[in-house]
């Protein structure tokens, strides 16, 4: 049985592109003059081409005349008020060994220069940034492996956290999270 409203010819084609158009047109015609792509609301990702370079800085490494290496990043607005910030781990790029990591939030000085706006780890806490990311909510998040204590052997981190920091009107408030087999 073929009912009236099961076939689709051409007028139907004709009218449900008509019915999209005039959705598109009313979307543009309702834009404000001048309006920008749409900006996600909230926390997100942004491209690194529109955050701060870690590469104009001078970050705060003792590397003793070895050159800087930056391990991991991303650029995102970690708050959704449209202030980008690119988060950089990074340490001594040493030939041998594994040099401790310092976790920076670069912002944006009033040169338009990037600058260190917060550190969320330093370099003197000896812990190893093994993954970095932004959460939905805007909170950065990193795995870390460290040493329990002085005479942990260097070859060996006994230590594997989970370092949530979430930011605030204040800068950024840190949770540790230990795996149960570490309690």
């Amino acid at each position: 049985m073929d009912l009236p409203h099961t076939r689709s010819g051409p007028q139907y084609w004709l009218g449900t592109a008509a019915a999209l158009g005039a959705v598109v047109a009313g979307a543009i015609a309702l834009a404000p003059a001048g309006a920008a792509a749409p900006v996600a609301d909230g926390p997100h990702a942004v491209p690194a081409a529109g955050a701060p370079d870690p590469a104009g800085i001078a970050l705060p490494l003792d590397c003793a005349g070895l050159p800087t290496k930056v391990t991991l990043r991303f650029s995102a607005d970690t708050t959704g008020n449209g202030t980008v910030v690119t988060v950089v781990a990074a340490h001594c790029d040493a030939q041998n060994g594994t040099p401790p990591d310092g976790l920076f939030v670069l912002g944006t000085g009033p040169d338009r220069k990037p600058r260190i706006t917060a550190t969320l780890i330093r370099p003197g806490q000896n812990l190893t940034v093994r993954k970095l990311g932004l959460r939905a909510d805007g909170a950065i998040h990193a795995s870390v492996d460290g040493y329990s204590s002085p005479d942990a052997p260097r070859c060996c981190p006994d230590l594997h956290e989970t370092y949530t920091w979430t930011p605030g009107p204040d800068g950024y408030s840190r949770t540790v999270t230990v795996p149960l087999s570490q309690v």
